[in-house]
């Protein structure tokens, strides 16, 4: 099955080294039995888009509880074994899971990662994070919302397993550097 696992550059620099992602368990996304139902007229390709989109989401929230990381998407694709959760946790659409399972590096299929020139838009989304998941009622809530909606309109480039340790070694020296804008 493939599954996404959302990420950042710190986390998948980490993972690269250690040659696994974990500890589980830990929220990956894939085509569940829910995203299907809901995406009912959807063919494979759509179905693992929009699985892969919700990852791309979820990696703004880990950007966001991160100052240091770069702000880019990261979404580590694997193929793995899982099961979604069967406790009703998991609402109509939704294509995450939890992974009782830590994922060799060996099953990496491939990253994708946002381009230079979309870091303005993730840092506001990042920025904006706990705003876009709080109250409602808020008045700043809409705003956060459309820069997270903001992110979709950015395209995420793939890269081949063979790629990613270069990829790792041109965004180093970024680390830790923010986007004031």
């Amino acid at each position: 099955m493939r599954i996404y696992i959302p990420s950042t550059i710190p986390l998948l620099d980490a993972a690269c080294h250690a040659g696994e992602f974990g500890p589980a368990p830990f929220t990956g996304y894939a085509v569940t039995p829910a995203l299907r139902e809901w995406y009912s007229d959807g063919d494979d390709e759509e179905l693992e888009y929009a699985a892969m989109a919700q990852a791309a989401r979820a990696s703004v929230g880990l950007i966001a509880v991160d100052p240091d990381a770069p702000r880019k998407r990261v979404v580590v694709a694997c193929e793995v074994s899982a099961v979604p959760p069967a406790d009703g946790s998991v609402h109509l659409g939704d294509a995450r899971l939890e992974l009782h399972v830590v994922v060799p590096w060996t099953a990496v299929a491939a990253v994708h990662l946002d381009a230079d020139g979309a870091e303005a838009v993730i840092g506001k989304a990042a920025d904006s994070w706990d705003v876009a998941h709080g109250d409602t009622a808020s008045s700043d809530h809409e705003d956060a919302v459309f820069a997270l909606d903001s992110c979709e309109g950015e395209d995420l480039l793939w890269y081949a397993t063979q790629e990613i340790p270069d990829l790792l070694a041109a965004e180093g020296p970024r680390r830790g550097v923010r986007d004031p804008g």
